[in-house]
């Protein structure tokens, strides 16, 4: 018996901040959530799985028309036509207190109930599926007590959207322990709302797939659900299904042995060759460059901004054209004079204080919001000129929540990584 754990499909969720990059294939974006839950479906009919399990955030909130839960509705009846029945669960992006609208599904799916946990079986298959889903986005208390007992001698899955502990960089929803997952008494927990894929095998085998697509530079790398196996009630195999049709990509580019701001372009141009190469050639890749490192092209470098990313997006250009979209370059890099001093632990004490603030300020909705006020007000007093040279703080005129949140992560990665690799690669 074979299943299909999915989750975060997000679909139709809003690009932010392209409007500011002409160059960017929005066309190729805008629809890649689509594409990528369409791809799901086909690989789902074409290996003939016994059922689908959807962990929540099937949409990214209430719709702006009905063409997007149409295209969910089209999604489940070709699973409907070959048989194949779908267990879903909201999350806090599509709680009932989210959706102000809604379609009928076809009866091939099972909705689990908001108001308490509900079981649904298959009794051909001798399996238990328990869930609840979230009736308010803001659902804080632990879910866990109110989900039924473990059915005897079948295979019995657990269905959760939940923050679970250690993930901080997502709002605490449902939260729970791993061990209070493993003392339940189920055999799968198939869990949703972290968009990273993360795996625990054992006696109890619990399960996040990630999302089916990356929206952002915050969301790189592979994508997908997973396959899971059973024989009888004991779980044989959990595989990676890819399928993104888009994959965002951060380039780290030491220029610690570049003598020149030539000789640093082309170090950028062979680190976009190798993410090619570790690419499946029939995806397309979103990156974004990062100089660092200690190098005499550092000031060479940041002396125009535009002219730099161009001079990257000819790398990319001789290399694949259909192939690579550079979404941003960034210069982190610092001058080769800059050598260490005597307090250079005073230093790295300060960068892990600096880098334990910022992982608190991600999820700090004040900070956050003091952040874009001091922003915009500090853009709304640029001249235009100065706009129309620079596509990044466009971008953060236009869409300043978004780009809050994007220079969080970033500082917060680069933090981290100056504290375990000193001066290397940020990747």
């Amino acid at each position: 018996m074979r299943f299909i754990h999915a989750a975060d499909l997000h679909l139709d969720s809003p690009l932010r901040g392209l409007s500011a990059y002409p160059d960017a294939p929005a066309d190729r974006l805008r629809t890649t959530t689509r594409d990528a839950f369409r791809n799901l479906v086909d690989h789902a009919i074409a290996e003939a799985v016994d059922f689908m399990v959807i962990a929540g955030d099937v949409y990214d909130g209430d719709w702006k028309d009905f063409n997007t839960g149409l295209f969910f509705v089209r999604q489940m009846g070709r699973l409907r036509h070959k048989g194949i029945p779908v267990f879903l669960l909201h999350g806090n992006h599509d709680a009932e207190s989210e959706m102000t609208r809604g379609l009928e599904l076809p009866d091939n799916v099972r909705v689990f109930p908001s108001r308490r946990a509900e079981t649904f079986r298959i009794e051909a298959l001798r399996v238990a599926l328990h869930g609840r889903s979230f009736r308010v986005a803001a659902t804080t208390e632990n879910l866990l007590p109110g989900y039924p007992p473990p059915v005897p001698g079948w295979l019995n899955i657990g269905v959760l959207h939940t923050a679970l502990e250690g993930h901080a960089e997502h709002a605490r929803y449902a939260p729970c322990s791993l061990a209070e997952l493993r003392a339940r008494g189920y055999q799968y927990w198939a869990l949703g709302h972290v968009h990273e894929h993360w795996l625990e095998r054992g006696p109890v085998t619990i399960a996040y797939p990630g999302n089916l697509q990356g929206r952002h530079i915050r969301e790189p790398g592979v994508r997908g659900a997973l396959m899971v196996s059973a024989e009888g009630d004991e779980i044989t195999a959990v595989e990676r299904i890819e399928s993104d049709v888009l994959r965002w990509h951060l380039l780290g580019v030491d220029i610690s042995a570049c003598g020149d701001r030539s000789a640093a372009i082309r170090a950028a141009g062979q680190g976009l060759a190798q993410a090619l190469a570790a690419t499946p050639s029939h995806l397309p890749l979103a990156v974004r460059v990062v100089f660092t490192g200690r190098s005499p092209a550092h000031a060479a470098l940041l002396a125009d901004e535009v002219q730099l990313r161009h001079e990257v997006i000819s790398q990319a250009l001789a290399l694949a054209p259909e192939r690579v979209w550079i979404e941003k370059v960034r210069v982190l890099a610092e001058p080769a004079g800059a050598a260490s001093t005597p307090f250079e632990d005073e230093r790295e004490g300060a960068l892990a204080e600096l880098a334990g603030l910022a992982l608190t300020a991600v999820n700090d909705p004040g900070f956050r919001q003091a952040l874009e006020s001091d922003w915009r007000a500090v853009l709304d007093k640029l001249p235009h000129e100065v706009l129309q040279v620079s596509p990044e703080l466009q971008s953060l005129r236009q869409d300043p929540a978004a780009q809050t949140a994007d220079r969080l992560h970033e500082a917060t990665a680069l933090l981290l990584a100056r504290m375990t690799l000193g001066s290397g690669t940020a990747e």
